[in-house]
């Protein structure tokens, strides 16, 4: 009796996608622990007494050192002092902002949100405007392709703050479609999304563009055009899925641009966010605070690109067949 083929496929599957998983796990671990050990040697490697940057150069009381000193372990050997810090990320515990006197996690918790949705926005801002366009572009005559390229040579050479101070005259002071500054409804994110979107935007449309055209001239989509099925059909439903396989080696640029370019955006438009949050640790020397905001980044950086690696293994079978 043979046994089931299906069965055994849905086996193998399973069995590579969660091996991939633990690869990437164990990925993600490294590079969250590299994260913790700069920020550890950004604390001890700096110019000075590590008293002073963690209370920003302020003066303190003896009393408040000799606590500080002690809640950091700073009387320690440095090899010890490294595994109390470490012990203290893992338990969740980043320590308080000096500054703000909060604990770094409620501080970074209540800025968290305002940046996620923009980041949110932006990815359907890129989306919504780099597919359509590489749809419409892809294999097209030059008169056609050409002012789309003239906007994607733009939105890579225009600096965001720059496109996003130029939003901010011409559809807010001017036109005044959008609100100015710091507005919490989705009307202000329209703004900071397209100035956040427009670099991304741009590299994707070409990246996809280029995946569609190859698509297009593979015999499976000519096979298609000779049954009769329509050119809108081919594009969306045949070359466009294997058009953006490319497309997923992006994300993890996309997402590390994105968190750092929040930092300018939310400044230029005045908005809530970690990005916000950021500017105000490092001008006052808030050093738990900026190392808080380092790890939560990389944590999304990391959580993100583990996901796209996972997602691009499933929509493409044939890495599955490879790392079986």
């Amino acid at each position: 009796m043979t046994g089931d083929p299906i069965g055994s496929t849905l086996r193998s599957t399973l069995s590579s996608t969660l091996r991939s998983a633990l690869r990437r796990l164990g990925g993600a671990v490294l590079v969250l622990w590299g994260a913790v050990t700069v920020a550890f040697l950004a604390l001890h490697l700096t110019s000075g007494d590590p008293v002073d940057l963690l209370t920003g150069l302020r003066g303190t009381s003896d009393q408040l050192r000799a606590e500080i000193t002690r809640e950091h372990g700073l009387d320690q050997p440095l090899p010890l002092q490294y595994l109390t810090f470490l012990g203290h990320v893992l338990r969740g515990d980043l320590g308080d902002s000096y500054v703000l006197h909060l604990p770094v996690s409620t501080a970074i918790g209540q800025q968290l949100g305002p940046t996620l949705q923009l980041l949110a926005a932006t990815v359907l801002v890129t989306v919504a405007l780099a597919v359509p366009a590489a749809l419409l572009t892809a294999g097209r005559s030059r008169w056609v392709r050409t002012p789309v390229s003239v906007l994607e040579g733009l939105g890579v050479a225009v600096p965001a703050f720059w496109l996003g101070t130029l939003l901010l005259a011409l559809f807010s002071f001017r036109l005044r479609w959008f609100p100015a500054l710091g507005a919490p409804g989705l009307d202000g994110l329209v703004l900071p999304a397209l100035a956040l979107a427009a670099a991304p935007a741009a590299v994707i449309t070409r990246v996809l563009r280029r995946g569609l055209e190859r698509t297009l001239d593979e015999p499976f989509v000519t096979t298609a055009r000779t049954r009769g099925v329509g050119e809108a059909a081919v594009r969306l439903r045949h070359a466009l899925r294997h058009g953006l396989l490319p497309v997923a080696t992006l994300v993890g640029w996309l997402t590390g641009s994105l968190i750092g370019g929040a930092v300018v955006i939310e400044s230029v438009f005045s908005r809530q966010g970690l990005g916000t949050l950021a500017v105000t640790a490092v001008r006052n020397k808030d050093l738990p605070l900026v190392i808080g905001i380092v790890l939560v980044a990389g944590l999304v950086y990391t959580v993100v690109n583990t996901a796209v690696d996972l997602s691009y293994r499933l929509v493409d079978p044939r890495l599955r067949t490879r790392e079986s």
